[in-house]
């Protein structure tokens, strides 16, 4: 099988799919199931964590059956998403951490240099890192230098549905990583899910492209088809591109040409 592997756990699934935006939790529940998913990002906010007799997201989320990864959605600042992580790891979600730190509350776009620095002080105690970032290849390497188990580029804004902006980056993020490189944020249909895999990312990670959609049930088995049908394209090769026709069968030895 085509699988994966972040910080030696292996995965057949190259689709990771969130929590949030959901009309129900029982409409969330069905979308999980459909797109085939393996991994689950949830906000670390978002769970009840100090009262576990009250109603929380985790309850609609079976973990046997889910890797959890737990992220530091909401903060603004490395100290602020370190302190996130730790209540995380501490209330038993994870050590592994998908890490935001935003940068701009009108864009979402992510502070790096905040970032490198919650990225640096995490991996040193202990924590998988996976921090989402710019479609930048220099800070890719830089996050990668200080020990992201992966790199989670932007395709776009987050939750934008503007598909890959710049492909070209990503190419080249590929191209130069040695970890696995996870296109996150501003998928909006299964095209763009497939054009991410077919740059070469490892995986995409979404959730508004299908809470937000008209049928969430039926976007995540699109999604799940399109990481699909992409990851196989990009395996299989594509023909070079040509500024003129090339004829799919041969003229040669035709009578009168």
């Amino acid at each position: 099988m085509d699988t994966f592997t972040i910080a030696g756990k292996t995965f057949t699934s190259r689709l990771v799919v969130g929590t949030g935006k959901y009309s129900s939790p029982a409409v969330m529940v069905k979308a999980h199931e459909a797109s085939g998913a393996e991994m689950i990002t949830v906000a670390v906010r978002r769970v009840n964590i100090s009262d576990r007799t009250k109603e929380s997201l985790l309850d609609y989320i079976d973990t046997s059956k889910y890797f959890l990864l737990p992220n530091t959605a909401g903060c603004y600042s490395a100290d602020e998403a370190v302190r996130t992580a730790r209540l995380g790891r501490e209330a038993g979600l994870s050590n592994w951490v998908k890490l935001e730190v935003i940068g701009d509350e009108r864009t979402l776009f992510p502070d790096n240099e905040e970032l490198l620095k919650a990225t640096h002080v995490l991996v040193k105690e202990g924590f998988v890192v996976l921090p989402y970032t710019n479609d930048d290849p220099v800070v890719c390497r830089k996050l990668e230098d200080a020990g992201a188990a992966a790199v989670m580029p932007l395709g776009a804004p987050i939750g934008s549905g503007l598909g890959i902006q710049n492909p070209n980056n990503i190419s080249i993020i590929r191209e130069f990583a040695h970890v696995p490189v996870i296109v996150d944020a501003g998928v909006g249909t299964a095209s763009d899910a497939s054009r991410a895999m077919e740059l070469g990312a490892d995986g995409v990670l979404m959730n508004t492209a299908i809470a937000g959609a008209q049928d969430p049930v039926a976007m995540a088995e699109a999604m799940k088809l399109a990481v699909r049908a992409g990851r196989l394209a990009y395996l299989a090769g594509r023909i070079p591109r040509k500024s003129y026709a090339s004829a799919s069968s041969p003229v040669d030895g035709l009578v009168g040409r």
